[in-house]
């Protein structure tokens, strides 16, 4: 279920600055009493959402950052260097994953075509890699689905990063981390992800649901900022930068759960903190029953909320980003944005209706990611 790069088609690949609404009730303190106004009957007064995460320490992204910030060469740990491949047959690897991304990511595909070449070759080896990944849990295969599997696909990272790729889709990515400094620890993550959808479906607070979003999605984030480069001129440090990258992935797979939740009660998964769903007196069997209830639709509201404030938060980091590479990045939380608002289109009804973004309406809404891209402030 990754997600800053869009991954809502699931067809398997052949080869091998919003604010949370803070309700607090008009209090007059005397000596003796506290007095409480009224609550009015016809709304109920809900709890506020959490909005906070996982610190960022405890998740070790500043470490990513420093690895991936330092002067890269040719030359790698332990006097490795880049592997040789065939012109040819790099550039066919290359053309598969951009066709993979143009046909399954087709409004990111489009942003990444101000990209320097080099940029958008490894783009897209990064995005088939995430696909692919994605895939061994929620592909046509995922029926095979195992621990060792996943160890075996670890291994195989490892074996990529070390400049043996396996097929020619790997081939292409050993070109890109030797092209550019990426670090392993983000791919793992990303593994480490789909290790936690194969044995939990429940989320018992925003926490846990974090670090699962964190893992399938924010790792992307992490993964993109070095291929796209940071401006210059940024007027942020690249830390924040990074910051604001993961919190876009947070943001993309917030709005991937509320998206999908019916489809994933048909498979018996709930990513909703369960915590949350009781504090609005609401369960697993209210989601199952897929009937859109008052409480359901102030509990949808709070949620968007949060998905929102942290869109907010990467909106600065968007604009830090080198400009030939902003576009797609604008593109993604634009159009994210918008399923947020096609949810509450169809009155918070995400449990019967799939909400989406009309294909017309998103080309409509390239030319105002490119605008935006176009600045270096938010």
């Amino acid at each position: 279920m990754c997600s800053t790069f869009s991954l809502a088609a699931k067809t398997y690949i052949g080869e091998s600055n919003g604010n949370f609404r803070h309700r607090k009730s008009t209090v007059t303190a005397t000596r003796a009493e506290v007095i409480t106004a009224p609550k009015q009957r016809s709304r109920p007064v809900f709890p506020d959402l959490s909005i906070q995460g996982i610190p960022i320490a405890d998740l070790h992204v500043q470490e990513i950052v420093q690895r991936q910030s330092q002067t890269y060469s040719t030359d790698r740990e332990g006097g490795r260097r880049k592997p040789q491949f065939c012109p040819s047959f790099l550039e066919e690897a290359y053309d598969r994953c951009r066709n993979i991304c143009a046909e399954y990511a087709k409004t990111f595909y489009l942003g990444t075509l101000l990209m320097t070449e080099e940029r958008q070759k490894a783009i897209w080896a990064i995005y088939v890699w995430c696909r692919r990944t994605d895939e061994l849990v929620d592909g046509p295969n995922s029926v095979y689905m195992s621990s060792e599997v996943l160890d075996r696909w670890e291994e195989r990272l490892q074996d990529i990063f070390e400049g043996r790729p396996y097929d020619m889709l790997d081939a292409a990515l050993t070109h890109t981390v030797f092209s550019f400094p990426l670090d392993i620890k983000p791919f793992r993550d990303m593994i480490e992800g789909m290790r936690m959808d194969t044995r939990k479906c429940r989320y018992q607070n925003f926490q846990e649901l974090y670090l699962y979003c964190y893992y399938v999605a924010g790792t992307v984030g992490l993964m993109s900022v070095p291929v796209m480069g940071i401006a210059p001129d940024s007027l942020i440090s690249a830390q924040s930068t990074y910051d604001a990258a993961l919190n876009l992935g947070i943001g993309n797979q917030l709005t991937n759960i509320l998206r999908d939740v019916g489809e994933d009660a048909m498979r018996g998964r709930v990513y909703l903190p369960q915590d949350e769903l009781a504090q609005f007196g609401l369960g697993d069997n209210d989601v199952f029953s897929r009937k859109v209830t008052n409480q359901w639709r102030e509990f949808m509201k709070e949620q968007i909320t949060r998905a929102r404030f942290y869109f907010n938060l990467a909106e600065e980091g968007a604009s830090q980003l080198d400009k030939a590479s902003r576009w797609p990045v604008w593109s993604s939380l634009l159009i994210y944005r918008n399923i947020l608002d096609a949810i509450e289109d169809n009155d918070y009804d995400n449990l019967t209706k799939r909400a989406y973004v009309r294909r017309a309406k998103k080309l409509l809404m390239l030319p105002l990611a490119y605008s935006r891209s176009l600045s270096t402030r938010s």
